[in-house]
């Protein structure tokens, strides 16, 4: 009976894990592509509150989840659109442009919401999440399979977009030249490619994927928005592409090992658990610093991040 319980206490530990890495994966596999143009966008936080907002607002005003999530990627890369405004054509300091987009989506979040609130009953703002779709077969494999095929759209999305941005960026012409953009773009420049474009392209992207990241929290997830939601993940999406050495095979297995750490942390507090929960709450921030500093000496970070280019 006791190897029930524990086989049965993994099992919850795991699903609830795939659940929590959906948006924190998504969103980093958008900053990946960002970084390793060469563009570090600290907004990601902000972005995906934004992305969480939006889309519950859509959904409670329209009943169509599709719609909803349409609307968060959207609002994603509007808000990717004016990062890369603020750090490709007008070469504000990229750190500055990522903390002022997050203030400026917490704060404008937290009154939108408020304001909302103001014709709606509390009782009342909510939505019809997501349901799983269960895989037959693959669902039944003991442990592992009612945790990863028996999840919703948006976590399958997320198995397929980490290959295909692997691929693209090792596999393609125009991979190359993002990572070339990443570590000399003045080469990319001397071609005829426009820096300015791809760069662009890169933030949208990160930007969208980011809001995709937002709506899986609340569309995906949740009945309700709460100020706040995003809870700290998009900092995790960033740590976990640098902890990850900016390969992406190495992404998913980061925010897998951040996610089992906060379903650790949420399963401990509904068995009632005295250990003190906020020791637990801090745990994937603690991994985060540890495994930066494991890979400090063999990192692989693109040697013009961070620094804007300039064309002579």
């Amino acid at each position: 009976m006791t190897d029930i319980l524990q086989s049965a206490l993994i099992a919850s530990i795991f699903a609830a894990a795939i659940r929590l890495l959906t948006p924190i994966l998504l969103a980093a596999i958008g900053e990946l592509v960002a970084e390793t143009s060469g563009v570090m966008n600290l907004g990601v936080e902000g972005t995906m509150l934004t992305g969480c907002f939006v889309g519950f607002l859509v959904a409670f005003a329209t009943g169509s989840a599709p719609l909803a999530i349409m609307a968060a990627v959207v609002s994603g890369a509007l808000l990717g659109l004016v990062t890369s405004i603020a750090i490709v054509t007008l070469r504000i300091e990229q750190f500055v442009v990522g903390l002022a987009i997050n203030l400026l989506c917490s704060a404008l979040t937290a009154y939108a919401f408020r304001a909302f609130l103001q014709d709606v009953t509390p009782e009342r703002a909510i939505i019809t999440p997501l349901s799983p779709i269960r895989i037959p077969g693959l669902a039944d494999i003991p442990l592992i399979g009612p945790a990863l095929f028996e999840q919703t759209v948006l976590t399958y999305l997320t198995y397929i977009a980490v290959p295909l941005v692997a691929f693209w960026l090792h596999r393609t012409h125009q991979g190359l030249q993002m990572r070339c953009l990443g570590e000399n773009p003045k080469l990319v420049d001397m071609t005829g490619a426009s820096v300015a474009r791809r760069r662009y392209a890169a933030i949208v992207f990160g930007g969208a994927m980011a809001g995709l990241a937002g709506a899986s929290l609340s569309v995906g997830a949740s009945m309700r928005f709460v100020e706040e939601m995003s809870g700290g993940r998009g900092w995790l999406a960033i740590v976990a592409v640098v902890a990850a050495n900016w390969r992406p095979a190495r992404v998913p297995l980061v925010a897998l090992a951040f996610s089992i750490l906060q379903a650790i942390q949420i399963q401990t507090q509904a068995t009632g658990s005295s250990f003190p929960y906020e020791v637990l709450l801090a745990l994937p921030y603690v991994a985060a610093i540890g495994l930066m500093v494991v890979f400090r000496a063999s990192s692989r970070m693109p040697a013009a991040l961070g620094e804007p280019y300039v064309r002579h």
